[in-house]
């Protein structure tokens, strides 16, 4: 599977995916300061899942119609540390990665939501 990480996601996140042998493209690394749009564009033409933690996203595909093949938005607590958070999202990836594509859906600390 693969996995376009917004340049907000963490790259403690981005290195424990990339560790248990998802394909991540990190925008910071590749494309920083990229339009949310351009972003979109980029894991549409990969055939990936964008991982983010911009709620921008929920309204380019809900208001504005826009294509995509799969988002996950995630929304964890700022005091959570970046380990955690990474188990968190893999874990998430593990079980839901399927449920993932062509849906728009959220990680929070206490449920994974998908629309």
């Amino acid at each position: 599977m693969k996995i376009v990480a917004d340049e907000g996601i963490e790259s403690k996140i981005v290195s424990t995916l990339r560790q248990n042998g998802y394909e991540v493209l990190y925008i910071a690394e590749s494309f920083p300061s990229i339009s949310d749009i351009e972003v979109l564009k980029i894991a549409l033409n990969e055939s990936a899942i964008l991982l983010t933690k911009d709620k921008d996203f929920g309204e380019l595909i809900f208001k504005q119609k826009l294509t995509h093949t799969g988002i996950v938005l995630v929304r964890l607590g700022e005091n959570m540390s970046s380990i955690d958070k990474a188990e968190i999202v893999l874990k998430a990836f593990q079980r839901h990665s399927k449920e993932f594509e062509e849906h728009f859906s959220v990680i929070d600390e206490e449920f994974i939501r998908v629309r």
